[in-house]
């Protein structure tokens, strides 16, 4: 893992940016002006969708996907100009926040100009046509071959050329699991070697975290909490999925915790609908979890729709009614160091109702305890946590009891 070359992600949340519609006319320069309420929010970590020209062959809808791309060193026209995007990082570094780059290296749209240059670079079928990803319905890109040298080292100087020219700090690689862990292994070395970069991946495996990745996605317990919300599993599942997990990480492996993306969104349901009044109290288990937590374009307004992926679709932003929400949690996040990405400490408590998820959070100064009330009943609290420093909790909790749907975090305090 290369955290201990990027400690600055410790304290950070991330935000995923869906460009196309954040704004109006979906451009460079109308984002610019939401930078300072994401700065006051807390927000530390910016990841683009991607920005680059959408193919036209075989495109899907009118706008088409940002993950079908014509040409790896250009910016979409439809955002912007490249340097306004390179301005666009200068602004976000001299706030004090990061860029982290949305990078598809498995497949490109059809038209892009390797097709023509280089298309022995592709994967063909058994009639040696041009061919989707196996297994996917992606119709308007084209799967790429990396068993061929010459891709991979195109591929690594098209990251690099974004790295050195636009100063970004790092990229999410969408389905790395699809790309070869030898490619990354290779690629993140060269990219460390221009400045110290932070890789997530859209996957979850630990060989990936083994050769290179900061932190990969926490799929399975994003997808337990969704189950949870619908009825379809138990609360005691969470705790399952730490104290015997299916997969084995190392102790220091970084998962990025959510409850929103655009696949989700787009594809699958709204957040706010199918969580209901337990994502806040989720959304401060995942804050208060081991982990790097992140949230998504209009998560802070309630987005209360689907947003389109293929067409020109505003997220309707009214008066950010969940951004103070979210403002405590990243600064109770920022001022308490046993939360940050480095420290994986976790053990959960015994004696609480089934639908309570109860943790204790400690480092080698402080200890804290973390409690959420999936039930949709008030729950009285043990009395040897009323005695200590309550940090935060939803409005309905009084410090010694948790309502349904509610949520407290204490600190301990030491004699």
């Amino acid at each position: 893992m290369n955290i201990s070359n990027t400690d600055w992600i410790n304290d950070q949340t991330i935000y995923e940016v869906n460009l196309r519609q954040y704004t109006s006319d979906g451009t460079i320069a109308s984002f610019r002006n939401h930078l300072p309420r994401l700065k006051e929010m807390g927000i530390g970590i910016l990841w683009f969708m991607p920005i680059h020209p959408i193919g036209e062959i075989n495109r899907k809808g009118e706008l088409g996907s940002y993950y079908s791309v014509k040409d790896y060193f250009s910016v979409n026209p439809e955002f912007g100009t490249a340097e306004e995007f390179r301005s666009l990082v200068h602004e976000i570094h001299g706030m004090g926040m990061y860029v982290i780059l949305d990078w598809v290296a498995n497949h490109t749209a059809c038209d892009n100009e390797l097709v023509t240059t280089n298309p022995d670079w592709y994967t063909k079928n058994e009639n040696q046509n041009f061919q989707p990803p196996s297994g996917t319905d992606w119709s308007d890109v084209y799967d790429l071959d990396f068993g061929q040298s010459g891709l991979r080292g195109y591929m690594t100087s098209a990251m690099e050329y974004w790295v050195r020219e636009f100063d970004i700090d790092g990229f999410r690689c969408d389905v790395a699991g699809m790309v070869p862990s030898d490619f990354w292994e290779t690629t993140i070395k060269k990219l460390n070697s221009i400045k110290p970069i932070f890789m997530l991946a859209e996957w979850e495996d630990p060989e990936l975290l083994e050769k290179g990745f900061n932190a990969d996605y926490n799929w399975s317990l994003y997808h337990i909490l969704k189950e949870i919300a619908s009825g379809h599993k138990e609360v005691s599942s969470i705790r399952n999925h730490f104290e015997k997990p299916t997969k084995s990480y190392s102790s220091n492996a970084l998962k990025m915790n959510f409850l929103d993306n655009h696949d989700e969104n787009s594809w699958n349901r709204i957040m706010i609908n199918h969580f209901g009044n337990k994502a806040y109290a989720l959304s401060t288990m995942l804050f208060t979890l081991p982990g790097i937590p992140m949230i998504y374009s209009g998560q802070e307004s309630r987005l209360s729709k689907q947003l389109k992926f293929f067409e020109k679709d505003t997220i309707r932003w009214r008066t950010y009614p969940d951004a103070n929400f979210y403002k405590q949690l990243i600064g109770l996040r920022k001022t308490n160091p046993v939360f940050w990405s480095n420290n994986t400490n976790i053990e959960f408590l015994n004696g609480y109702h089934k639908d309570i998820v109860g943790y204790k959070r400690w480092d080698s100064d402080n200890i804290y305890f973390i409690i959420v009330n999936l039930s949709d009943q008030i729950q009285e609290l043990k009395k040897e946590l009323i005695s200590h420093d309550l940090l935060i909790k939803d409005e309905r909790s009084s410090g010694q009891s948790i309502s349904g749907g509610g949520f407290i975090v204490y600190k301990v305090i030491n004699d």
